[in-house]
């Protein structure tokens, strides 16, 4: 994208879920710990609507979508769950907007992908939107109308801002592959056509009008090439789940200038290695490419594996922190 020459990344940002349910606390946190890349906390621990696939439900434009005991089912109006997750999404801009005042560069903010998302729903006759190609089309347009009127308050809110927009696809490769169980469990859907899959994948990044897309999924086995055709300027990843047939694809991605955002940093509880310990891999990964050390600044940003929903508040503050150190290791010590 035309941006992509012009704006530079911050060296490490979170996912997007913490633990927990203050909004204030939650932004004090981000905030702090990413002086220079901060993002928009997600708190799913708060209930229905403030999960991502609930608060991106509540992003949609014309859609609406209340729980049922089998998950999010779109409805005909708003109803209770609906008011909830824009009631919740309303107090997490309140505090971000608090802890930004005067804040001028990069700042992350994230939603569901519309494949992961049309998993996800539910129709009517309780099977996914996935089912439906026609409901996909729907679907999409309607989150990338809602995704529009998001960055444009997020914006107002924020007006020093250069915004990155994440998409969350951790069922993306599902998709692709017809993995996706129905509902009566006993059935996977139809593989989505690739071409089908990026073209909708396009359309909704195109939304943030050249600003900087990261697509994020934690699954393995992220379709890399796919999501640079579709124009996401970084893919977002579980390091850990790399192999090394993913190697021609990284090499070419960062070739082709589009970002890695390298998951490191464990998401639950657990020991934390030295910072240069947690980058090894990264080091590794470049010199196996052939890849100049220079360019690791550059071309990675550090970030936990996946959201950190499951993690004690505590480790998650360390995470975050861990995240900063790990990055700066890598861009003082490339080699």
């Amino acid at each position: 994208m035309s941006e992509e020459t012009q704006f530079s990344f911050g060296a490490a940002t979170g996912v997007g879920s913490l633990p927990g349910g203050d909004a204030r606390e939650a932004a004090r946190t981000v905030t702090g710990s990413f002086e220079d890349f901060p993002f928009l906390p997600e708190l799913p621990a708060r209930g229905p609507g403030a999960d991502m696939i609930g608060r991106t439900a509540g992003m949609l434009v014309e859609l609406y979508a209340r729980v049922e005991p089998s998950g999010w089912r779109l409805g005909d109006r708003p109803g209770r769950d609906t008011r909830r997750a824009w009631s919740w999404l309303g107090e997490d801009l309140d505090a971000l907007e608090e802890f930004t005042q005067g804040y001028e560069g990069p700042l992350k903010v994230q939603a569901v992908g519309p494949w992961t998302l049309a998993a996800a729903l539910e129709l009517r006759n309780g099977e996914a939107v996935l089912s439906d190609p026609g409901a996909c089309r729907d679907l999409a347009a309607s989150l990338t109308e809602g995704l529009r009127l998001h960055l444009a308050e997020v914006r107002r809110r924020v007006p020093g801002a250069h915004l990155v927009l994440q998409l969350d696809e951790p069922s993306l490769t599902a998709v692709l592959r017809g993995q996706v169980r129905t509902a009566s469990g006993y059935r996977t859907h139809r593989a989505v056509d690739r071409q089908l899959v990026e073209a909708a994948l396009r359309d909704v990044v195109q939304v943030h009008d050249g600003g900087p897309v990261v697509v994020h999924s934690c699954a393995p086995d992220v379709p890399f090439a796919l999501l640079r055709r579709a124009g996401a300027n970084a893919v977002s990843f579980d390091f850990s789940l790399l192999t090394e047939r993913d190697d021609d694809v990284i090499g070419e991605a960062v070739e082709g200038g589009t970002r890695l955002f390298a998951g490191v940093v464990p998401g639950t509880d657990g020991p934390l290695s030295d910072p240069p310990g947690s980058v090894m891999g990264v080091r590794t990964l470049w010199r196996r490419l052939g890849l100049s050390p220079e360019l690791l600044a550059e071309a990675v940003t550090v970030t936990p594996a996946c959201g950190l929903a499951g993690a004690s508040p505590e480790y998650a503050r360390r995470a975050l922190a861990h995240c900063v150190r790990a990055a700066r290791s890598l861009a003082d010590n490339p080699e």
